[in-house]
């Protein structure tokens, strides 16, 4: 068992963390640490909880510190954190530019730590369905792949103030797709980027588009806030025939309902029958073909399961640094699209 703290005690700790952290079984959860301690979480019990960041910093009993603040603070505590000889896993985006992430990389290769970004959504059931598929063959070659993640939420845009890159769509959605695209298909050969703020300059950036070229094969990562019916969720064409997965991965969904990945509740995250994605292929003897495909199970504690792994036992990391520092200059050269 590895000691790990938290810094940070909102709703990415607890929702989109300790759940997945406490499943793994690979963890003993000693400190959490926020500026204010008086939020609607439930304390847990046995836990310390700190206003004072030195209960972290100066414990040499800990092995791992998790951020999980607002992304315009996660550069800022993931050097500090470093600094004080910590290994760290800081949440998506875990820097505004390339040059941080660089910078963090280095540091933590100097001071012989580990540090690494929380790409939980490469254990989305619907991009792991997708990858079986395309695994499969029944597509024959790849040539088009569709990665969307859209919303119908209005408001949010629309009572934004300005543009800001710590709560634009590029850095609080594409960090997600961006890294799902490059951690399975690599660094793109070139990139074309449509990037907005549809209700005019004084609000955010609340759209984009872009196309990641490979030699063969385009990837399109799409999302907009004005989605009143979402795109598929991922959309795969081959030289045989195409797979649609309408709906996304429903870890989420069920955490929103506080029906969290326990002993009690063994359908956590499964999708239903009515959630499988369609197959449409011919095969090799020319035979039309239309099925469902049963969904993958998705897992967001296999990222603190493979996070264990490094650590303890010096395994490469799930998310590799060119990976990290590919996915924030991409999103830093979008953003710089809007300026």
């Amino acid at each position: 068992m590895l000691n790990i703290a938290y810094l940070g005690n909102g709703k990415s700790t607890n929702r989109y963390h300790l759940p997945f952290m406490l499943k793994s079984g690979k963890f003993n959860l000693k400190t959490i640490y926020a500026r204010h301690l008086d939020g609607p979480w439930k304390k847990l019990p046995q836990v310390h909880y700190t206003k004072n960041l030195n209960d972290l910093y100066q414990d040499d009993t800990l092995d791992l510190i998790v951020i999980t603040t607002p992304p315009e603070f996660h550069y800022q505590y993931a050097k500090e954190c470093l600094e004080h000889g910590k290994n760290v896993l800081v949440e998506k985006p875990s820097a505004q530019t390339k040059a941080e992430a660089e910078e963090l990389f280095q540091l933590a290769k100097d001071r012989g730590l580990f540090i690494q970004a929380y790409q939980n959504r490469r254990f989305d059931s619907d991009f792991l369905t997708t990858q079986k598929v395309i695994e499969s063959g029944k597509l024959g070659t790849l040539l088009e792949v569709e990665d969307n993640y859209d919303y119908y939420r209005p408001e949010v845009p629309a009572s934004s103030t300005g543009l800001d890159w710590s709560s634009s769509f590029i850095y609080t959605h594409a960090c997600h797709t961006v890294d799902q695209v490059i951690s399975y298909w690599g660094q793109p050969q070139q990139i074309n980027y449509d990037v907005r703020q549809l209700l005019g300059t004084n609000k955010m950036n609340d759209y984009f588009d872009f196309d990641f070229n490979y030699q063969n094969l385009k990837a399109s990562i799409r999302s907009s806030y004005f989605r009143i019916k979402a795109r598929p969720t991922f959309v795969a064409y081959g030289t045989k025939g195409m797979f649609v997965k309408e709906t996304e991965d429903r870890q989420e969904i069920d955490l929103k309902h506080f029906y969290l990945p326990t002993n009690d509740h063994p359908d956590f995250g499964l999708d239903q029958p009515e959630h499988y994605g369609t197959l449409t292929y011919y095969d090799d003897l020319g035979n039309y073909h239309e099925e469902k495909v049963v969904s993958e199970v998705g897992d967001y504690a296999r990222m603190y399961e493979a996070v264990y792994e490094s650590i303890a036992n010096h395994q490469p990391k799930v998310v590799q640094d060119w990976e990290t520092i590919a996915q924030i200059e991409i999103l830093e050269q979008a953003f710089g699209k809007l300026q």
